[in-house]
């Protein structure tokens, strides 16, 4: 860590460099802290945007457009994300296991993309409501699109650890492994040598840049009115996460060997199509 990202009394603090270290910490924290109130989530979402406009102008148009400069932005705050082994999590989680731990872990990131859709939302729509600052609403919407992935990334990492598939290897080699999973939507066997050397390849940058762009044209939407841009971020952002997390869990149980749990057991769950 390079500083204090926020200061006892409530005020942002730079972090140092001001560039990627900061931002990587920043969505490291954003992504990792459940209990965050709502002034405290919406300060450090618009210092993200500030750094993210000023990157975005270095960047240049033709890079943003492309995804690989949120590509790029992710990878880089991977290991700031904060991942819990399985004895943590039954810890922060009242000594819950299996399904209903993952199950409350599915919970808690709805919840947290659902806040930082409202939260997004809102900033996004302010500016768009104030015509001279309508440039700068796009790195609004960059950090909702960043903040969210790492969200959703910490959730799949966990669930695997939940689901006892464990990606062994350093940071990167991890780090590279679930955000494919995330990019792809799909769980990937770590035991297959394919799967993790297709996760370090170029065809796993390429689809990451592809989801990013789909997730950042997703969170376009929160371009409205005030209350409305907020609502449908949160709306949007919790379908999304909920609808993600059932396909990697139904596809890390066949990993795992573990059969589906049955629909009496968990009669909020729908089918994976």
């Amino acid at each position: 860590m390079t500083g204090e990202l926020e200061r006892r009394d409530g005020q942002v603090e730079p972090a140092g460099d001001g560039g990627s270290t900061e931002i990587g910490e920043l969505v490291g924290r954003l992504a990792g802290d459940d209990g965050m109130d709502r002034a405290t989530r919406g300060r450090l979402l618009g210092r993200l945007a500030g750094l993210l406009g000023q990157s975005a102008r270095k960047v240049g148009a033709a890079g943003v457009g492309r995804g690989r400069w949120l590509a790029d932005l992710l990878a880089e705050a991977a290991p700031h994300i904060p991942i819990r082994d399985l004895e943590t999590l039954r810890r922060h989680h009242r000594g819950l296991e299996g399904e209903a731990l993952a199950d409350n872990l599915v919970r808690v990131a709805g919840n947290a993309t659902t806040a930082v859709g409202a939260a997004g939302g809102a900033l996004a729509a302010v500016e768009f409501a104030a015509p001279p600052l309508l440039l700068t609403a796009p790195a609004q919407l960059a950090a909702e699109t960043l903040v969210v992935a790492a969200i959703e990334v910490k959730m799949i990492a966990e669930l695997y650890e939940v689901y006892g598939v464990r990606v062994e290897g350093g940071g990167t080699v991890r780090g590279a492994a679930f955000t494919t999973s995330w990019a792809r939507r799909r769980g990937i066997n770590p035991l297959k040598d394919e799967s993790l050397a297709s996760a370090l390849g170029g065809a796993a940058k390429a689809a990451l840049r592809k989801r990013m762009l789909r997730t950042f044209g997703r969170h376009m939407s929160t371009m409205g009115p005030f209350l409305t841009g907020a609502a449908a971020g949160a709306a949007l952002n919790r379908a999304a996460t909920r609808a993600l997390a059932a396909r990697v869990r139904n596809d890390l149980r066949g990993i795992a060997g573990t059969p589906p749990p049955l629909p009496g057991d968990h009669p909020h769950l729908k089918p994976v199509e």
